[in-house]
């Protein structure tokens, strides 16, 4: 069995690419609802959550953790890795991708919480791909506030991303890191109102990694039909509407 902690409802976007990919797995959602967005807390008190959320897991009988909650990974994974040895596997902003599809001359531009883009492990990422002369970050937290109350187009939402988007974004930007979850929600809609711009995200890329470690673990499942349990905030969640509706809402998208 495999969890995958989110704050909120972010981390579909990665389970969705998980049960394409892995249809035989069943899996534990965790969201962290009690704390959503994990934008305004100190990054002390997010590793204290997200530890807590870990364990819970574990005992559930998960046999891997999947961060899919970009924040998360920044503050609290190396902690995590280096006193657990069960597999975690974190998703982290695709720079990578970017910065490996784009002209030297593009611009890159990515979109995160305040708390990752100010985080150490991020920083030192995009150091190491050598493109800090070329990356543009802008935090988007209250793209977060949208997600979780179900507003993914409008009105409100466009003036929000053609205004905040709009501060960086020129001609000479190709790719856009959607370095959150909750952002991928918003996808199409980000390429729509700025076409000059091509959305990434490290979803399908995390899923790739949860398979080649459950198949190094030997843990990987090739037969039955998975099932998804879903949690918020340790409490077991028995109207699944909400999380059907938006599953189904990323399978037609």
């Amino acid at each position: 069995m495999i969890g995958v902690f989110d704050s909120g409802i972010g981390g579909l976007t990665l389970l969705h690419e998980l049960t394409r990919l892995l249809p035989h797995e069943d899996f534990i959602y965790f969201a962290d609802t009690d704390h959503v967005p994990y934008s305004y807390h100190h990054p002390e008190e997010i590793r204290i959550f997200v530890e807590n959320a870990v364990l819970f897991l574990r005992e559930k009988g998960c046999d891997a953790i999947v961060l899919a909650c970009n924040t998360a990974t920044n503050v609290a994974v190396e902690y995590l890795r280096s006193k657990y040895d069960f597999p975690i596997i974190a998703i982290q902003p695709a720079v990578k991708v970017a910065a490996d599809h784009s002209e030297d001359h593009n611009r890159i531009l990515t979109c995160a919480t305040p708390v990752t883009l100010k985080s150490e492990r991020y920083n030192n990422l995009v150091k190491t791909l050598g493109i800090e002369n070329r990356l543009d970050n802008l935090p988007l937290p209250k793209l977060v506030e949208f997600a979780e109350k179900g507003i993914f187009e409008g009105p409100e939402v466009e003036e929000y991303l053609r205004t905040e988007i709009g501060k960086l974004n020129s001609a000479d930007h190709h790719f856009i890191v959607l370095g959150c979850t909750h952002f991928t929600f918003y996808e199409k809609l980000i390429e729509k109102l700025f076409p000059n711009l091509e959305a990434v995200d490290g979803n399908e890329g995390t899923a790739r990694q949860v398979k080649r470690i459950l198949e190094k673990e030997n843990l990987l499942k090739v037969s039955r039909s998975g099932y998804i349990t879903f949690y918020e905030s340790g409490r077991k969640v028995k109207y699944l509407d909400k999380y059907r509706n938006l599953l189904a809402k990323l399978r037609l998208s």
